[in-house]
């Protein structure tokens, strides 16, 4: 197991003794589907790896002195946000991260759960899979996303793999499998190209087959919402059905109409009219991070070299997270607490996955907003902060076998990270008459 940097892991030292976290054993090949399954397990080794990471006091306190020693620029010249992250932001995330963030706290969650390694076709895949105590419970796989990681959905876990505990029935229960990205996270970078959401979506069908799953469900946001898509338009033999919280909805003409910066289309409800405004404000000034990563990723350098270049790039994800981000860090209560925010940058730091995560960019060649074929029943989340938060009637229209939907008063991109109990009740309900 190896990362671009990363300070020190081991895959050693996790063995389980509750049998409900015990390491799984690898499933045989099968047959058929060759396409998208057998043709990754021949040749490769099957073996599932325990594993666990812990960053030496030597890569920290290098984290440390590199942010206080970050070479500042002059404040912004406007009183918002339009030409950037804030200075004053950044200052005040500079002296948490530097004087009260511990990465150990984190660290001791992540070792607490059972987490291994496997290869699949040439890369090592990490993930966290937690079994239930409850033996009927239903798998599920799920995908995160840029600029996030394994750390969006830790607070998913125990909800609902333990759902007695947590205000639901043994009905609810799931087994939890939560894999990193290739090239993000603990997971391996890829050494050759072609690794997009297509073939992750493919990997992730090798990955339950693996685990032994002849049935299992999917959700994702972000890449993890295209991931998912992308499963449900190759159908793998057991997936059931897919939830994203980012489902790709738009009609072509109004997207069309977006990205040009045209006036909306006549005609649209407030729901879509919200959805068309919304999203025409990111392609006119929220794309620029995705141009970049999607045209030269290997030219952020400095988000390798710098903390606080890295820890910048990636609040300037979309303007509605990046504000809630800000408001965190002036002392303002939200769906996420600034030890939440710098777990994960911390995160893309020592794994220095901050180049080799933005290479997903330049390998995707599917748009993220249009319609999908998918094969399977889709449920879908909206949140009002979402990048596009898709009506219903969008939905419908893209996607006839639609299994569940749900509008929700509050949350956005992070939906899982920032408001977990309704990601998790809608995947109770949205995935009850599968099992």
């Amino acid at each position: 197991m190896s990362h671009e940097g990363s300070s020190s892991s081991s895959q050693s030292g996790l063995a389980p003794a509750n049998p409900a976290v015990a390491p799984p054993q690898p499933a045989p090949a099968t047959t058929g589907s060759a396409d998208l399954t057998e043709t990754f397990i021949l040749g490769d080794d099957i073996s599932i790896r325990p594993f666990k990471f812990h960053a030496t006091d030597e890569a920290l306190a290098d984290l440390k002195r590199r942010i206080v020693a970050t070479q500042w620029p002059g404040k912004e010249l406007v009183t918002d946000a339009t030409q950037g992250v804030q200075l004053a932001t950044m200052q005040k995330l500079a002296h948490y991260w530097a004087t009260d963030h511990d990465w150990r706290k984190v660290e001791a969650r992540l070792d607490a759960l059972p987490q291994f390694v496997t290869n699949i076709d040439g890369v090592d895949i990490h993930f966290i899979h937690v079994r239930s105590q409850h033996p009927d419970a239903l798998p599920l796989i799920i995908s995160h996303g840029w600029p996030g990681s394994i750390i969006e959905q830790l607070k998913v876990i125990e909800p609902l793999t333990n759902p007695t505990a947590h205000g639901g029935t043994v009905a609810d229960a799931f087994d939890v499998v939560i894999p990193s990205l290739p090239g993000y996270g603990f997971s391996g970078v890829p050494a050759v190209t072609g690794w997009g959401p297509e073939r992750i979506a493919r990997t992730w069908a090798v990955l339950m087959n693996r685990l032994g799953y002849a049935r299992y469900v999917a959700q994702g946001g972000d890449w993890g919402a295209l991931i998912v898509a992308m499963m449900g338009v190759q159908a793998p033999p057991g997936l059931l059905a897919i939830h994203t919280n980012m489902a790709g909805a738009i009609p072509p003409d109004v997207d069309a109409a977006a990205l040009a910066g045209a006036p909306p289309p006549s005609g649209l409800s407030g729901d879509e009219k919200q959805c068309y405004e919304q999203l025409a404000f990111f392609y006119k000034y929220g794309l620029a991070y995705a141009q970049e990563m999607g045209n030269r990723p290997q030219t952020l350098y400095g988000i390798a070299d710098s903390p606080i270049g890295l820890a910048a790039w990636i609040l300037d994800h979309d303007i509605r997270s990046y504000k809630m981000m800000a408001r965190v860090f002036d002392g303002e209560s939200e769906g996420l607490s600034r030890d939440d925010i710098l777990d994960n940058i911390t995160l893309y730091w020592l794994t220095n996955t901050g180049v080799s995560s933005a290479r997903l960019y330049w390998e995707n060649t599917s748009a993220f907003f249009a319609p999908k074929p998918v094969a399977v029943p889709i449920a879908v989340s909206v949140f009002p902060d979402e990048i596009c938060p898709v009506p219903r009637s969008w939905v419908e229209q893209a996607y006839p076998n639609l299994l569940f939907y749900n509008r929700h008063p509050k949350g956005g991109h992070f939906a899982a990270w920032e408001q977990p109990q309704a990601i998790i009740d809608d995947l109770r309900a949205a995935f009850g008459s599968l099992r």
